[in-house]
């Protein structure tokens, strides 16, 4: 799992069946310090989230399970919650 911030959408009319319904972001990891990362990656949104927003992201084989029943896709990546606040240790 990592944050990043939710920076686009993506609208496809053709795409795979297991598609149909679900939202998809443009999203970019964040550092300690909110700031942009890396290359942008499509994540699947299951919470409702907006562009600007702070979101965990998970990929692997959990990004594939969307919802709480048998619904499987094709996904490198969902996003999993909209993040309220942060709160680093700046010990470390």
């Amino acid at each position: 799992m990592f944050l990043a911030k939710v920076v686009g959408k993506v609208v496809s009319t053709q795409k795979d069946p297991k598609f149909i319904g679900s939202k998809l972001l443009i999203v970019k990891k964040i550092d300690e310090n909110e700031q942009i990362l890396g290359e942008p990656i499509v994540a699947i949104d299951t919470v409702g989230a907006g562009i600007s927003e702070t979101v965990i992201v998970v990929t692997g084989s959990g990004a594939r399970y969307i919802d709480t029943g048998d619904k499987v896709v094709p996904a490198d990546a969902s996003i999993m919650g909209i993040v309220d606040s942060i709160e680093w240790n700046t010990g470390y």
